[in-house]
């Protein structure tokens, strides 16, 4: 069975070299340079991690590199296999609808929460990076939108004031970035997505927090129609 990350991965450009990370938290900052590769598919479901590849990428030595390859094996985004390396964790159709169905309820209890305990600086820095994430749709820079958007649902889940909803949110969307950033390949979806985000503005604005609830439920919904609409019937049922 083909899995929905494979199909929807092909044609990925691979990483090309970065520059020098700085030396401070190094294996910090190389599983962060690794997340964002595999979250825009630059290192694809299934690709083995070369070591020696990734050294001259990154610029470091093995030691935080195996130390950052640990902690995304404990984010379950790398697969670490003994006596043959690590390689970018791989999900099946159902892990995906499973993460989604999880994903969706987290964010339709953010939203409600926000609505109710968001601060007016807290609704004007969402504000401000909406309007910077419009910005990166027009200009089509899918990238920026994409980091723009990550933080505006991260900041609505810390509006909730739940540290433990917080720390399931970040668990559980860790798993998924690279899939919610795969469902605005399309145009039309992604026109869609956006048109989305300024009704969750205006929701979380008038505190209508039955609105922003089904608005974040539904949006998560969406992307997830998105991914699986290219699947062919038998891969779709698995």
């Amino acid at each position: 069975m083909q899995s929905i990350e494979r199909s929807l991965t092909r044609d990925v450009p691979a990483p090309t070299a970065a520059q020098p990370i700085a030396r401070r938290a190094l294996h910090e900052e190389v599983a962060e340079r690794l997340r964002e590769w595999i979250t825009e598919g630059r290192l694809a479901p299934g690709a083995r991690l070369n070591e020696r590849v990734l050294c001259e990428q990154l610029a470091v030595s093995r030691t935080p590199l195996r130390e950052a390859l640990k902690g995304l094996a404990a984010e379950r985004l790398v697969d670490l296999h003994p006596n043959r390396g690590a390689a970018v964790a791989v999900l099946s159709v159902a892990d995906v609808r499973h993460l989604f169905e999880l994903m969706a309820a987290l964010e339709g209890l953010s939203g409600e929460l926000a609505a109710m305990r968001r601060s007016d600086d807290q609704l004007r820095e969402i504000r401000a990076m909406h309007f910077e994430m419009l910005a990166a749709h027009a200009r089509a820079d899918l990238p920026a939108y994409y980091r723009l958007n990550r933080a505006i649902h991260t900041a609505i889940n810390r509006c909730a004031g739940n540290p433990m909803l917080a720390e399931t949110y970040d668990s559980v969307n860790l798993r998924i970035q690279s899939l919610r950033f795969r469902s605005n390949f399309k145009r039309g979806k992604w026109d869609a997505a956006v048109a989305e985000h300024q009704s969750m503005i205006q929701a979380l604005t008038a505190r209508d927090a039955p609105r922003l609830r089904a608005l974040l439920e539904q949006h998560l919904r969406h992307k997830l129609e998105a991914l699986v609409e290219g699947l062919n019937s038998q891969d779709y049922a698995a």
